[in-house]
């Protein structure tokens, strides 16, 4: 990082910019695409989750809050997040909220696939595709109005001061190619009761394949 100081302020040279720059575009290639690919295996497999997607694509009051389909994409890489382990590693003595004490260059590893299925957190429900979760109902205006999970609880970009810098970016890309593809297209699943394997990798791929039919509407 190059950067120097001038009134209190950080200014960073031009080839900073470009360097964060394709790192937002360009770093988050892998775990976007399999955010997608899992986000449109559930879709499939959950017809009346889209429909309700549809329904909020196609009303044009509602066109740039797709708020339903955010609580699905949250909902998605819940189940099936795109990195399903993290580590951090102490770089001072420290101690956690429970007391746990850490030492200089202990490495912590939390899974991140583990917790989006403890019903500890999520309740007994937990192994279902429920949007719903993510939502509550504005009773004024019968809307859906999304209510976010504290970051600890849902660290599929982490939290605190090492929250994803493309976080915002990502749900935007996602949105794009969901909105785009459903909006022309069925996804159902090929076979029957078949079920795909989570795959244990830094990033979550499928180990054996997606077998889809794609149908225009």
């Amino acid at each position: 990082m190059l950067a120097r100081a001038h009134k209190n302020m950080s200014i960073f040279d031009e080839e900073y910019y470009i360097d964060e720059a394709i790192n937002l575009i360009l770093g988050a290639e892998d775990t976007l695409c399999s955010s997608l690919v899992w986000y449109f295996w559930l879709i499939a497999s959950n017809p009346q989750v889209e429909k309700e997607i549809i329904r909020e694509i196609n009303d044009q009051k509602n066109n740039n809050n797709k708020v339903y389909m955010h609580a699905s994409i949250c909902e998605s890489m819940r189940l099936y997040p795109p990195i399903p382990q993290e580590s951090k590693q102490a770089m001072e003595d420290d101690i956690l909220p429970d007391g746990t004490k850490v030492k200089k260059g202990t490495r912590v590893f939390y899974n991140i696939f583990a917790m989006g299925r403890s019903p500890e957190l999520w309740g007994e429900n937990w192994e279902d595709f429920k949007p719903e979760r993510w939502l509550e109902k504005d009773e004024s205006t019968g809307n859906w109005r999304f209510t976010p999970r504290d970051p600890f609880t849902y660290p599929v970009f982490q939290a605190g001061p090492r929250t994803c810098l493309g976080k915002d970016i990502a749900f935007m890309q996602i949105q794009l190619v969901a909105t785009t593809v459903l909006k022309q297209f069925q996804i159902v699943p090929a076979v029957e009761g078949y079920s795909p394997i989570y795959g244990s990798s830094m990033t979550s791929k499928m180990r054996n394949g997606f077998p889809i039919r794609i149908l225009r509407r």
